[in-house]
């Protein structure tokens, strides 16, 4: 099983996995709190520690995701987005990237035969029921936005199991097949273990 799921992420076969939440009523405390958490407007500040780290993750992260995003400034910009809205909904940035990789294989508009949309394969409902009309899920900070918010609103409610939070966010609960590509996509494509030496530098 491991050899096949790691074919099918090299042959570029893991779009088939895209996305389909699932529409489930919230109450109206979550329903608020998400919203709050897709549409807090204030500008983004550096997620990184130091600006080393910035420099060593970038460099680690970047030629991994050339073939797919060959525009350099265009990709560097993405990986910053990624890492400030994964760290900023408590999320392992290189989790989401794995995740992106299943979703939508990184096209920016991908769109699922569900219908769901963007480099992170959000269903169009989220927007109806958490924010704002005009918000384009094709836009990758709002996609990435709403995608971190949600798996952070799914391993929540799954008490930090990631296997079963992963199944709600492809609407595939219960089915091991997701799960294990996107774990597998994270750990054998998007590890990233911090130097020693940037974490001796890092403020406390």
């Amino acid at each position: 099983m491991r050899r096949l799921i790691v074919a099918l992420l090299l042959s570029g076969a893991s779009a088939a996995f895209a996305g389909a939440q699932k529409y489930e009523p919230l109450s109206a405390s979550v329903q608020a709190a998400l919203y709050k958490a897709v549409s807090d407007s204030r500008p983004s500040v550096t997620s990184f520690k130091t600006p080393m780290e910035a420099v060593d993750w970038l460099a680690a992260m970047s030629p991994r995701l050339e073939k797919r995003i060959p525009n350099r400034e265009y990709r560097i910009d993405l990986l910053r987005s990624v890492h400030y809205e994964a760290t900023r909904a408590g999320l392992d940035p290189q989790l989401v990237l794995g995740l992106m990789q299943v979703e939508s294989g990184f096209r920016k508009y991908a769109v699922s035969s569900a219908g769901a949309r963007g480099y992170m394969q959000v269903m169009p409902f989220w927007v109806k029921l958490i924010g704002r009309p005009d918000d384009s899920l094709f836009d990758l900070r709002t996609n990435l936005r709403y995608g971190c918010t949600i798996l952070r609103h799914y391993l929540d409610i799954e008490k930090g199991d990631l296997y079963r939070a992963l199944g709600r966010y492809n609407g595939s609960l219960g089915k091991p097949e997701y799960p294990n590509m996107v774990r597998a996509a994270w750990q054998n494509q998007w590890q990233y273990e911090r130097p020693a030496r940037l974490a001796q530098a890092a403020p406390n």
